[in-house]
């Protein structure tokens, strides 16, 4: 058995994480009505990097107003954002910790609680979608491009150590990317070079913003999970296509909306779900790759690592249970997360913020 590979150093990019746990970025429902983040994501952010992840993704933030997915989302649209982003990173630094920001726009996926209207690549119902979203014109395409870019810049303005663009999940990106929502007949719609090449604009925007050696990363979700959506078979392609992108590494996902996470984890054969995506992704990038997907044992993260399926381990609702947990596996009190898998983890009403809310024992 190769000697273990979870706590030792890793790096995407110029950034250099002391182990190979990462926060997967986790909407934590914490920010007042204008995006600017509640004090209580400070102290959520600072027990994390007290725990000892190596790296926290923040929660989505969306990069224009059109974008906001959900209400008490934070935002990075603005340059009036800045400050509050700042407090953030500060807050993770003096606790030794490393984060990036993970920039998005919710497309067809916003609800109405938070935008008169959605809009998507094409005009088309979803099952993911509240209503009817519009289709995209080619300037408000253009401006979207650009506000990706910008929202680099704030995040890098602020003191966070990289960023990360949002392509998976049934987000806008995975939008452009999904033949099941992306039916349009122009340069940015059509076959799989044309459906990836937003992503491309995208990519380009963030780094004439950011420079080229600010630590950039992709989510990218490499199936929808429906029917006439995109396959694993097909995004391969778009994970080829990543290092010419000028992306530094890209975490792997998949599904749509809730469909991304499954409950009722319970034994080993039950973790690492998409792992199957990442063996399919590995042969094609030498970016490094970090995996999500129900992780709870350090047995299967460590196998993971060893077989080089992935650099990384990302994990959510595990962190929310117990932010402590890379502490208790690296000192081996622990073998396991506490984690239930049951998703209560998210607020029932404004004001509450993600939490742990099922009844477990703890080591």
């Amino acid at each position: 058995m190769p000697a273990s590979r979870l706590f030792t150093p890793g790096d995407i990019g110029t950034l250099v994480l002391p182990n190979r746990l990462v926060r997967s970025a986790t909407a934590e429902r914490m920010a007042n009505p204008d995006g600017t983040p509640k004090p209580g994501l400070k102290a959520l952010y600072q027990e994390l990097a007290r725990g000892g992840v190596g790296l926290i993704i923040t929660g989505h933030m969306y990069v224009h107003p059109s974008g906001k997915a959900h209400p008490e989302m934070m935002g990075v649209y603005s340059d009036d954002m800045v400050p509050g982003l700042a407090e953030l990173a500060d807050a993770v630094h003096q606790e030794g910790g490393r984060a990036v920001v993970q920039i998005n726009h919710g497309g067809m996926q916003c609800s109405r609680e938070t935008v008169p209207e959605t809009i998507a690549p094409s005009a088309v119902t979803a099952p993911s979608s509240e209503r009817p979203a519009r289709e995209m014109t080619p300037d408000e395409i253009a401006l979207l491009i650009e506000a990706y870019g910008q929202a680099a810049r704030r995040a890098k303005e602020a003191g966070f150590d990289g960023v990360q663009i949002h392509a998976a999940h049934g987000y806008l990106i995975s939008q452009f990317l999904s033949p099941f929502i992306n039916h349009r007949a122009d340069e940015w719609g059509g076959d799989l070079e044309g459906r990836m090449r937003f992503l491309g604009a995208v990519c380009r925007a963030v780094r004439k913003q950011v420079g080229p050696e600010y630590p950039v990363f992709v989510k990218l979700g490499m199936m929808d999970g429906v029917e006439g959506g995109l396959t694993a078979d097909e995004s391969v392609r778009v994970v080829a296509a990543l290092g010419g992108m000028g992306l530094d590494g890209v975490e792997i996902s998949g599904g749509i909306a809730s469909d991304a996470t499954r409950t009722g984890i319970r034994s080993e054969s039950d973790e690492a779900y998409y792992r199957p995506l990442a063996q399919q992704a590995r042969p094609m990038t030498k970016l490094p790759i970090v995996l999500v997907g129900g992780f709870r044992s350090r047995k299967v993260m460590e196998d993971v690592l060893a077989a080089g399926d992935a650099d990384f381990i990302s994990l959510c609702r595990p962190l929310i249970c117990e932010p402590d947990l890379p502490n208790r596996l690296r000192a081996g009190t622990q073998e396991r997360s506490a984690c239930i898998s049951a998703n209560r983890c998210w607020p029932d009403e404004m004001d509450e913020g993600i939490a742990c809310k099922c009844r477990i024992e703890r080591g």
